[in-house]
C-alpha cells in the first residue's frame, strides 16, 4: 500500500506567540517549529505501522518555504521513505488541500492521511478539501484503522459509543488519538534522514478564496481574588456579578 502522509510545521508550545505587520501576520522570529503532533503522532505513525505490516511506502508532504525542511527531515526520521515539499507560503487550508490533491492526483496513492488539525489554527479543514478534489471517499476523526486488501476498516469516537466505518482504497483518512503511540527518532533514523530523496516540486495557481483580515491574543488572565473562607456572601456575589457563572 503506498501511502501519502500530510504534514505540516507548528510552532512548539513554549514559543511566544506574536503578531506582526498592524497584527495581519504571524511573527516567525525566534519561534522553534515542531512538526504538528496530529500529523506525527498519529497519521505519519499508523501508516508506518501499516508498511511494516502489509509492506508499501510511506512518503510525506507538505506545503511550504526551504525554511520547513529541518521539519520534514524530521518525519524522515521517524521513519517515511521519501519526502515532497510543495514550494509556496501555506495562504489557508483551501490553497494546501488544492496543491496536496493535485499531487496525489498525479501519483495514484492507496491511501492520503492527514492528522486531524493543526495544534495552531485548530480547522480540522483539510482532509475533507482534499477528498472532495480528488471524488474520494472521507473518513474523519478516525482512532483506527485496519487495512485487509483494498478494505479499510476504522473506529470513530461519537457521542455514547463507537461507529464502525467501512471504505475501498484510495480513500482519505484524518487521523486523531488512539490511531498510534508516538515514535521518536532514533540515531539510525536521523543519520538516514538526511540522505532520504526529499523532491521540491512548484505550486499550481490556486484562486484566493479567502484571506486573513487580523489575528488578536487571548484577553489578559486576571488576578486572583482571595475570599475569606467565612465570607460566603462575597462570594456568591462575585459569583454572579462578575464570573457570571450562578
Amino acid at each position: 500500500m503506498n501511502i501519502l502522509v500530510c504534514i505540516s510545521k507548528a510552532p512548539d508550545t513554549t514559543s511566544k506567540i506574536a503578531f506582526t505587520n498592524n497584527s495581519t501576520q504571524f511573527d516567525e522570529n525566534g519561534v522553534q517549529y515542531i512538526v504538528n503532533p496530529y500529523d506525527e503522532w498519529y497519521a505519519l505513525v499508523r501508516a508506518l505501522e501499516l508498511k511494516e505490516t502489509i509492506g508499501g511506502s510511506v512518503t510525506i508532504v507538505t506545503v511550504g518555504t526551504a525554511t520547513d525542511e529541518a521539519v520534514i527531515r524530521k518525519a524522515l526520521a521517524i521513519g517515511a521513505d521519501e519526502a515532497v515539499r510543495i514550494d509556496a507560503d501555506p495562504k489557508d487550508a483551501y490553497y494546501v488541500a488544492m496543491q496536496i490533491s493535485s499531487y496525489a492526483k498525479a501519483k495514484g496513492f492507496d491511501l492520503v492521511m492527514t492528522g486531524k488539525e493543526t495544534i495552531n489554527y485548530n480547522g480540522s479543514q483539510v482532509g475533507g478539501m482534499i477528498a472532495e478534489a480528488m471524488d474520494l471517499p472521507f473518513v474523519s476523526l478516525a482512532t483506527k484503522l485496519d487495512a485487509n486488501g483494498s478494505t479499510l476498516t476504522l473506529e470513530r469516537e461519537i457521542v455514547g459509543g463507537v461507529q464502525v466505518v467501512e471504505v475501498s482504497t484510495p480513500a482519505v483518512v484524518s487521523c486523531a488519538k488512539g490511531m498510534a503511540e508516538q515514535r521518536i527518532p532514533n540515531m539510525r533514523g536521523i543519520m538516514a534522514a538526511r540522505t532520504k530523496p526529499l523532491t521540491v516540486i512548484p505550486a499550481e495557481t490556486v484562486e484566493d478564496l479567502s484571506s486573513y483580515v487580523s489575528y488578536s491574543m487571548p484577553n489578559a488572565k486576571s488576578s486572583v481574588k482571595m475570599i475569606d473562607p467565612s465570607n460566603m456572601d462575597e462570594l456568591v456575589e462575585l459569583l454572579h456579578n462578575e464570573a457570571k457563572v450562578i
